[in-house]
């Protein structure tokens, strides 16, 4: 039986809500949980046209920043490769579907839409 620690487990919550509240909004799941060595994506979802790399942060208060905040050039970089990774074992040499970017920032259970964040 797996053990998880309380940050596991937040994670898990914030990453759940924010899946329910982007199929809310009409988007429509691909996956969740990718994990790489290159680096992970939380959900990828389709919204229309595009496929969607989404980074879910939460954070308890706004202090030092907020949940936006915390998604920083390096975490930036290593979402980009891990979805670089996934459209090539997706789609390999073929024409790749047009991509962005999101955030959904959960501060202090206040949940925020980022399209196309970086």
């Amino acid at each position: 039986m797996a053990v998880y620690s309380a940050n596991q487990l937040s994670g898990a919550a914030a990453e759940a809500r924010a899946l329910n509240f982007l199929l809310e909004h009409g988007c429509e799941f691909v996956s969740n949980n990718l994990r790489a060595k290159v680096g992970e994506i939380d959900l990828i979802v389709r919204d229309h046209n595009e496929l969607v790399f989404v980074e879910v942060r939460a954070r308890a208060s706004t202090r030092f920043g907020g949940a936006a905040a915390s998604v920083g050039v390096t975490k930036q970089l290593k979402v980009r490769r891990a979805a670089q990774l996934y459209l090539l074992r997706q789609f390999g040499q073929a024409a790749w579907p047009a991509c962005r970017f999101d955030v959904v920032a959960i501060d202090a259970n206040k949940l925020n839409w980022i399209k196309n964040a970086f």
